[in-house]
């Protein structure tokens, strides 16, 4: 309920299971697995029967070779009730369903998958269809410069949709996570947006989400979902029916528990919300959980 919609998972085989797991050579070991994907996937279900106006996106590190394992996983943890089909989903940076659209149709689970080939065998989006990433660890986190990950395409392709921002070092730090994710967080995400074809982040993945020196990975979201939705620099200056970009000033700024998903609070500058607005801080799994 923190603002967390998102999760980064690195799934593998192991134990005869689909386990979660952060290792290396595409094989999972004693020593790092983590826990069977149910485990955490049955907690995404139980979140989303408790908040049924919510949606969560899963982005799979995908090393599972066993036919149909993540379908398995998936289905063992009751979440296939709430999927968002891979049919819906838009081609060539075109427009996503409204957020009310997925609620009313309870397609609340966005999943994507790192491995081509499952988008037709299991019906699992392929990520890099329809998301562009920067780079992540030390070599993402170079002042002024926002490469895209060696998997993604170029940040400014914008036949993809969706944009997501890693900002976190090669090696977790607790001790320096509250200076990255302060000021250098918020100018990584301006830089970005001027790579990605002058594009807001849709996700931004941290280390330590709840550290930081000042407004931290909260801000990071707050900033980039006014941008999105109504061309200001902070959520809280939306409000119904405005035209977009005619900001409030200081001290006469909407209360942000006025904003839901709801089709009546929907309209900004005559535009629903629209799921490429939705921005979630992402959990990173083999470093946070």
């Amino acid at each position: 309920m923190d603002g967390v919609r998102g999760l980064m998972l690195d799934m593998y085989d192991f134990n005869n299971d689909v386990w979660l797991c952060h290792s290396f050579r595409g094989n999972c070991y004693n020593y790092t697995a983590f826990t069977p994907a149910t485990n955490v996937l049955t907690e995404v279900r139980v979140f989303l029967e408790a908040n049924p106006s919510e949606i969560i996106t899963v982005i799979i590190e995908d090393y599972v070779r066993s036919p149909n394992g993540l379908t398995r996983a998936f289905n063992a943890s009751g979440l296939m009730r709430f999927w968002f089909p891979v049919s819906r989903m838009p081609r060539n940076g075109q427009d996503w369903p409204t957020v009310d659209d997925m609620v009313q149709n309870n397609q609340r689970l966005v999943v994507f998958t790192s491995r081509a080939s499952k988008e037709s065998s299991e019906r699992i989006a392929y990520q890099w269809r329809y998301m562009v990433e920067n780079q992540y660890g030390d070599s993402g986190m170079r002042a002024g410069s926002c490469p895209n990950r060696s998997e993604s395409p170029a940040m400014n392709t914008t036949t993809r949709s969706l944009v997501l921002m890693n900002y976190f070092p090669s090696t977790p730090s607790l001790t320096q996570s509250c200076r990255h994710n302060s000021a250098p967080l918020i100018s990584m995400m301006n830089t970005c947006y001027e790579v990605a074809g002058r594009r807001w982040p849709n996700f931004i993945a941290v280390d330590y989400y709840r550290r930081s020196d000042g407004g931290g990975a909260p801000q990071a979201v707050d900033t980039a979902n006014g941008q999105l939705v109504c061309g200001c620099a902070n959520i809280a200056s939306c409000r119904e029916n405005m035209t977009f970009g005619a900001c409030e000033v200081a001290g006469d700024i909407a209360p942000s528990g006025e904003f839901n998903n709801q089709t009546s609070l929907g309209q900004f500058d005559s535009r629903p919300i629209r799921f490429q607005w939705l921005i979630g801080v992402f959990l990173m799994a083999g470093m946070s959980l």
